[in-house]
């Protein structure tokens, strides 16, 4: 089994939780319904006992027919049978009714207490772990949860048969029962040595179905790169060593839970012979009549089945437990960002202060080892450098999506780890480098800031930005559909869709990491106006791809390894001939080249 277990993953929150730890949340989960548990628990024993009475009135019945089998003897007990196979039925289905009503509350809970963990976890938690594992958690892992609490009350079920049956054996020979009650041990501790590999084969089984689940999830997002690759085999061979690997974790999984009904029937077998053995013995001795030693081997029939499902009820319940410890490590996962206070805030100046931060994303990996900047209310402050200078970071951090290890960020004198996040947050509008939209209008995209906005408000908001000429190529103006991730937008539409957004908003402080991706020269003129008119009389952190907000910049902060080279504005900068004027020069100076002879004009 080792070729399997040691080929698997597991991820940095997961945990090992005992079963007592299990059992323990797992029943708070069922508290708030003790009513309807109470009902369970009465009808679970009320058939039990109807469904135990059927074995023993045909017990009886062989015996009374065997005395007088007349017609009128048949009859009776014939509808003996009948009326409690009905009752049993009767209880079983109220049972059946108030579980499941039971199951959904508590899955519907744990699911929405997974989820409400897992959007409540920093950018971080996603940056390190795949989104189809996280999806399959939240969704099938809590799921397969249910399996804990209907094996549960099928145990309580079994276990009231056999006391039923148990002190009946006792009525037709006290020896013979106990002989069978010191055998059960010996099966249930058989049963029991399957619990640890069970756990373990289960919980593989469950990681391969995440790591498919990512893996599929990634394939489809990144389909129109995979085809413009010519990678779908490659995909596909990934997928197939995938599922592969699920097949045999799967037949792993059954081979390993099944086993142990093979065993037990076999100890069953060896069982029943000892106690034909026996009975013989006590036969011959006088000690039982041969119809009581008949009618006793007939009702042991009946005891060792559910014997049979209390026995393999661990290896089962694994099933349920490993989704269970799944489901509850990811809401027992730590965040990052750890707020010190929870201070509300009412109104924001505008004024960001960084002091000493130091900021790593590994161990090894210093992003920025000691940087300190202060921007002023009001201001517009563009972050250039190349790539890896740490400028994203900044941004980040401001939105308290990623913690720092040292130093300081206060906004408006304040350190930031004091607020409120929620209240903090609605006072910061953020664009990212590829503006995300979600699946429904345009309309319904700009009030995602402000739910509560008019459409008046919305309308306003969007002809604002660039006078509203952009919304003119839309088909259906704000009404058009975006599709799944704003796939029927051109990603300049989109990104006016996001400014919109912000713009709803009306934060103090606007925060615009711009898109790489290139768009066409009157596209970016609108995206400009709508940047001119988001940054006037807020503070901005430009991440500046572009010359014409680089040069429309109050102050222009260049970055390299997390630190400040230099600063100032674009002309004061040209004029140095340092590291801007060097960028200037290979890559804004021919981006501004390609700008101007687009429309035909001269450089």
């Amino acid at each position: 089994m080792g070729f399997i277990l040691d080929g698997l993953d597991t991820e940095t929150y997961d945990r090992n939780y005992s079963d007592r730890e299990l059992l323990a949340r797992i029943v708070a989960y069922f508290k708030p319904y003790a009513g309807q548990m109470s009902v369970v628990g009465v009808t679970l024993a009320l058939n039990s006992i109807a469904s135990s009475a059927g074995p023993i009135i045909i017990a009886k019945a062989i015996g009374i027919m065997g005395q007088d089998p007349s017609a009128q003897n048949a009859l009776l007990l014939a509808g003996a049978v009948l009326v409690w196979g009905v009752l049993a039925w009767v209880f079983n289905l109220v049972r059946q009714w108030f579980s499941a009503r039971v199951i959904g509350d508590v899955v519907l809970k744990l699911r929405e207490d997974v989820f409400e963990a897992t959007i409540g976890l920093d950018l971080s938690f996603y940056d390190e772990h795949p989104t189809g594992k996280i999806v399959s958690r939240v969704t099938s892992d809590t799921q397969d949860f249910s399996t804990v609490a209907d094996l549960s009350m099928s145990l309580f079920s079994q276990v009231l048969l056999v006391v039923v049956l148990t002190i009946y054996l006792m009525t037709i020979s006290v020896p013979l029962t106990l002989l069978l009650v010191v055998m059960t041990p010996f099966v249930v501790a058989m049963a029991l040595s399957f619990r640890r590999i069970a756990r373990r084969v289960t919980q593989n089984a469950r990681r391969v179905t995440a790591t498919i689940n990512a893996q599929i999830q990634e394939s489809v997002s990144g389909i129109v790169v995979a085809k413009s690759f010519r990678q779908e085999r490659a995909i596909y061979d990934t997928f197939n060593e995938n599922n592969r690997l699920g097949f045999k974790t799967g037949i792993q999984r059954g081979l390993t839970l099944n086993t142990i009904f093979p065993l037990v029937g076999g100890s069953q077998g060896i069982g029943i012979a000892i106690l034909v053995f026996a009975g013989a013995l006590a036969s011959q001795d006088g000690l039982i009549t041969p119809d009581e030693w008949y009618l006793f081997m007939l009702s042991v029939g009946f005891y060792w089945w559910p014997m049979v499902n209390i026995s393999s009820f661990w290896s089962q319940f694994q099933d349920g437990l490993s989704a269970a410890e799944r489901a509850f490590a990811l809401i027992d996962a730590e965040p990052k960002v750890i707020q010190e206070g929870s201070e509300p805030v009412d109104a924001l100046g505008g004024r960001i202060e960084f002091r000493d931060l130091c900021l790593t994303y590994t161990g090894d990996e210093v992003v920025l080892p000691s940087f300190s900047l202060a921007i002023q209310p009001g201001e517009t402050v563009a972050l250039v450098g190349h790539t890896g200078a740490g400028k994203s970071s900044l941004a980040r951090m401001v939105t308290r999506f990623y913690e720092f290890q040292a130093g300081e960020i206060l906004i408006d004198g304040r350190d930031i780890r004091s607020f409120d996040l929620q209240s903090y947050r609605r006072h910061v509008g953020l664009v990212p480098q590829v503006p995300f939209l979600f699946s429904g209008s345009v309309m319904e995209n700009i009030r995602y800031g402000r739910p509560d906005a008019t459409d008046d408000e919305v309308c306003s908001a969007a002809q604002r930005i660039s006078e509203g000429e952009w919304l003119a190529a839309l088909p259906d103006g704000l009404d058009t559909d975006v599709g799944e991730r704003g796939a029927n937008l051109s990603m300049g539409q989109r990104q006016l869709v996001a400014l919109a957004r912000v713009l709803l908003k009306n934060p103090p402080i606007f925060i615009l990491d711009e898109a790489t991706a290139s768009v066409d020269p009157f596209t970016e003129t609108q995206i400009q106006d709508g940047l001119e008119m988001i940054m006037r009389d807020r503070t901005a952190i430009i991440i500046a791809h572009r010359l014409s907000t680089v040069k429309h910049a109050d102050r222009i902060i260049v970055m390299d390894h997390g630190e400040i080279i230099e600063e100032g504005t674009h002309d004061g900068l040209m004029v140095q001939g340092g590291h801007y004027a060097e960028l200037y020069n290979t890559y804004f100076r021919h981006q501004s080249l390609e700008y101007v002879e687009s429309f035909g004009g001269q450089p």
